[in-house]
């Protein structure tokens, strides 16, 4: 155990000194990350021996993944959100069905051993962006805040979205419920995670900033003991809601929301450490995921898992977007953007450690392919990231000074 945590602190105190260097070139954190974790663990040279089981890893991926929602929430410029809500809200209610139903039809011909429901449960896991990877485009001041604010809002919306989806596609292929229950069952999970998630996220935010800003007031908070509340308030709000049996997804980016919106000017000082813990927390998960995962799965990839995590990542994806933002106005190349920029990672790692606790019959298939859409997804989005919304920035200035915007 000293030992891994040797080699992982070394490698973060080292990293650290350039990161700044890795954000601005095409070669991005969990690029490296995980090209180090190949390197290090048993595939490679061995330095690192990680044995984590499948709780460990959701542990490190969700609290990964509630930090960098929250922050990410709270960060949002929430009047560009408002102006043009319209924007997620197609990519979600419209773009996310369309993406799972295109996932199964996809899946048919390459996966025919495979049934519809698992498709479907396979489709479902990929659905859902990742809010770490994509932090590259939704931090980037060149492209449009309202590009940005809506990748940031689907990416915060559909992770809680595609859970109670998942849990009702794999009750259904276990065959755990009746037929005449399915579509209660899918209402009732779907309010369950949505509107728990809402409130705990809202009321735990709420009290929690009234809290802090009375103590603060009264010299009772420390400058070194301000920067906890943030990452603390985040971990509340996402394991309340889970142990509430709510989306602790939605929780913690409804909690950031609000967080935002209270702390007005001072959310970026008062996140700041909170980003820290962030990147130390992706650090160790994408890490991980390479020396203990990847290698694992190398062998098991055939033609078919990679055909298909490709489409997962290009047809399956774009079109449903492309087509769901019909009629809102935006140029092509807006919508486009939109389009590729849905990267898999640390929620799809978290359903698919569900998934694998379902014990289905083509368990394995699918967990391969989970591990290959996302190893992809880090390389082909990480590497097109800056690139793509330098050129995308610079050629919707120009649309917008020709069309007097």
């Amino acid at each position: 155990m000293y030992e891994n945590l040797a080699v992982i602190a070394l490698f973060a105190f080292v990293f650290s000194g350039f990161a700044g260097r890795v954000e601005r070139s095409v070669v991005t954190g969990p690029i490296i990350f995980i090209t180090f974790g190949l390197f290090a663990g048993p595939m490679g040279v061995g330095l690192l021996d990680i044995n984590l089981d499948t709780t460990q890893l959701r542990v490190i991926a969700d609290l990964t993944l509630a930090l960098v929602l929250f922050i990410d929430a709270a960060n949002a410029e929430l009047a560009v959100l408002r102006s043009h809500s319209h924007i997620p809200r197609r990519m979600l209610l419209i773009g996310l069905p369309l993406t799972i139903a295109l996932g199964v039809l996809c899946g048919l011909p390459l996966f025919p051993g495979v049934s519809v429901l698992e498709l479907c449960a396979l489709a479902t896991m990929l659905a859902a962006t990742d809010a770490a990877l994509g932090k590259a485009v939704v931090t980037n001041k060149a492209v449009p805040a309202r590009i940005r604010e809506s990748l940031n809002a689907e990416s915060g919306l559909n992770d809680g979205l595609c859970v109670p989806v998942l849990l009702l596609f794999l009750a259904l292929a276990s065959g755990q419920n009746n037929e005449n229950g399915n579509t209660e069952l899918a209402l009732t999970l779907m309010a369950e995670e949505i509107g728990i998630g809402a409130l705990v996220g809202l009321g735990l935010t709420g009290l929690g900033t009234l809290l802090v800003v009375y103590c603060w007031r009264r010299g009772w908070i420390t400058e070194v003991w301000m920067q906890i509340p943030v990452v603390v308030l985040a971990f509340a709000c996402f394991a309340t809601a889970q142990s509430l049996h709510g989306s602790g997804y939605i929780a913690a980016f409804m909690g950031g929301l609000l967080f935002g919106h209270l702390a007005k000017s001072a959310t970026h000082r008062l996140v700041l450490a909170a980003e820290g813990a962030a990147e130390l927390l992706a650090m160790l998960a994408w890490v991980t995921f390479g020396a203990a995962v990847i290698g694992q799965s190398w062998n098991a990839m055939t033609w078919q898992i990679v055909l298909y995590s490709a489409l997962s990542l290009t047809v399956v994806r774009m079109l449903p977007v492309v087509l769901a933002l019909r009629g809102t106005g935006e140029p092509l190349e807006s919508k486009l953007f939109l389009a590729w920029f849905g990267p898999r990672g640390l929620a799809s790692i978290v359903f698919a450690i569900i998934v694998a606790k379902a014990h289905l019959p083509h368990e394995s298939v699918i967990l391969h392919v989970v591990v290959c859409t996302v190893t992809l997804s880090v390389l082909v989005h990480g590497v097109t990231a800056n690139p793509l919304s330098a050129a995308f920035a610079a050629r919707m200035k120009r649309h917008d000074h020709d069309t007097g915007q």
